[in-house]
């Protein structure tokens, strides 16, 4: 058991870190496309599930309604998505990716590999990373 509370060693630091480095190598990315990181993450989960109400967005991406909202309201000016509500239960908002934003899904196609080149991992070595933080977010 690791018991060191010396900053590098301890993970929450080392998660904290790499989320805000993960975050810096994005934003020149994304920046000419007008996006920011967690709008992309919209995108991203508009993308592969089509219409979606914003309480999956929500759960899916683990944001609550007020960081939400505000996301899908600059989405929505720059014509990215619709929010609709619904005709049953106006409560229920539904947000479906617009033209715009598919065509962003082809200008960032490569945005995976560019990441994956900036953070210089082997494939292996961003698959294990990957199973490792599912295995970190699966604790909680």
């Amino acid at each position: 058991m690791v018991t060191s509370t010396a900053l590098e060693q301890m993970v929450c630091f080392q998660l904290y870190a790499a989320s805000r480095a993960m975050t810096a190598i994005y934003r020149p990315l994304l920046e000419p496309h007008g996006l920011t990181y967690p709008q992309l993450l919209v995108l991203v989960a508009l993308w592969e599930n089509g219409p979606t109400t914003v309480r999956d967005l929500g759960r899916q991406l683990h944001l609550d309604s007020g960081t939400l909202s505000p996301l899908l309201k600059r989405l929505e000016t720059a014509g990215h998505v619709t929010r609709t509500r619904g005709n049953t239960d106006e409560r229920t908002v539904t947000v479906t990716p617009a033209a715009s934003a598919m065509r962003l899904r082809d200008d960032l196609a490569d945005l995976p590999e560019r990441i994956a080149c900036a953070v210089n991992l082997t494939e292996d070595e961003f698959h294990q990373l990957i199973h490792l933080l599912g295995r970190v977010r699966g604790a909680h």
